[in-house]
């Protein structure tokens, strides 16, 4: 019975990413439907296309080098299925990473295009830009965490080896984040002072003027750092998370007895969940009568918050059987647990609301700045 808990469990949270990969190639589709400009803003995009395109591919050839190596060390130390799983994690990092960034780049005229007639539709196509990427890296992180893991404990007929395995699909996640991340964003920071110091300073362009060929090259260096690094990094530490969490259930928890397995299953469960919870937030993402974009954006997060709070209970419920099983001998039981994720919400929310009050434009941080910056540098830097 517990197995057949703990293999439901993982199997529910495998069927939800592959909901949220479906909703993600819906809103592709909805994407590249829009109107690309007129032929001007074609020929930019095509550019800044072709360069992300070439970057990429030279980056792959760069990384696939390392990669061998690493694999064939890992495969010497701890054996073939932990190597293999290196090689998933590599391959669904950079998975989530060029398919983002091959959305993103043709979201960006689509919303140039869009923002002509209003605010609303540039905001509904470059919103959904960013959630196929966001929904690309939980799902395809659920789904490789998930199906690696069952698949392997099939095979070998033990746990062990499948946590092991888990451990490699981490590190090649995190060998594409590397690279991605930091790779584009030396890129496209070299790109833009190249741009600066030539166009403006020699040649009089104005800023991000596309005559210049080094503001594509810093457009392209934003898309490759920004969409490619960014999701490879995100499903890095998606990856991780849920694999530790894994891990470490197995390792600290080994008295839970039958409860262990349907525990280790627990965040997968939840990533699932959240997963339809997130959806159903992106429906309202909207700018209602005004103009204001983060107040937008409270609302479809608002909106998946509140709904997580029953779906995680629900998640919890199943994989322990009762709110009340405590777990082995630690004194936690389920209503601890769902406790722990309500925190994780609300640290969320704080850290959105933080970050907002100190980088926007609307607040006193950001607005003292500027009042500083009207008698100079130096009180621009003290302030």
């Amino acid at each position: 019975m517990t197995s057949l808990l703990q293999n439901q469990g993982i199997q529910i949270s495998i069927a939800l990413g592959v909901v949220g990969l479906a909703v993600a190639v819906v809103l592709i589709r909805q994407i590249l439907a829009a109107s690309a400009g007129n032929e001007r803003m074609a020929e930019i995009a095509g550019a800044v296309q072709e360069g992300a395109k070439a970057y990429l591919s030279r980056q792959v050839a760069a990384v696939s080098l390392i990669a061998v190596v690493l694999f064939a060390a890992i495969w010497w130390a701890r054996g073939s299925i932990t190597a293999l799983g290196f090689v998933v994690g590599a391959l669904c990092s950079l998975a989530a990473g060029f398919i983002g960034m091959h959305v993103a780049v043709r979201a960006n005229v689509r919303t140039a295009q869009a923002a002509s007639v209003g605010a609303h539709p540039a905001l509904k196509i470059a919103f959904n830009g960013g959630a196929v990427t966001g929904l690309l890296v939980v799902a395809l992180g659920l789904l490789s965490v998930g199906v690696f893991y069952l698949v392997v404990q099939k095979i070998t007929g033990e746990t062990k080896p499948a946590i092991e395995s888990l451990i490699g699909l981490a590190l090649g996640s995190s060998l594409i984040s590397v690279f991605a991340r930091l790779g584009g964003g030396i890129y496209t920071k070299a790109a833009d002072v190249g741009a600066d110091l030539v166009g403006k300073n020699e040649q009089n362009l104005p800023e991000d003027d596309p005559r210049n060929p080094a503001t594509i090259a810093d457009n392209v260096g934003d898309n490759v750092g920004d969409c490619a690094g960014m999701a490879a990094d995100l499903f890095e530490t998606y990856v991780v998370t849920v694999g530790a969490t894994m891990v470490l259930t197995a390792l600290l928890l080994k008295g839970a007895g039958s409860l262990l397995e349907p525990l280790m299953a627990l965040p997968l469960l939840i990533g699932g969940v959240c997963i339809v919870t997130s959806i159903i937030g992106t429906y309202f993402v909207r700018l209602g009568g005004g103009t204001n974009v983060m107040g937008a954006m409270y609302k479809g997060f608002l909106v998946s918050a509140i709904l997580a709070v029953p779906a995680i209970w629900w998640a919890i419920s199943y994989a322990l059987g009762s709110m009340e099983s405590t777990i082995a001998d630690t004194g936690f039981n389920g209503r601890m647990l769902f406790y722990c994720t309500l925190l994780g919400l609300v640290i969320t929310g704080l850290i959105i609301w933080i970050t907002e009050y100190y980088t926007g434009t609307g607040f006193r941080p950001v607005r003292s700045i500027a009042k500083a910056s009207e008698t100079g540098h130096g009180t621009n830097v003290i302030q």
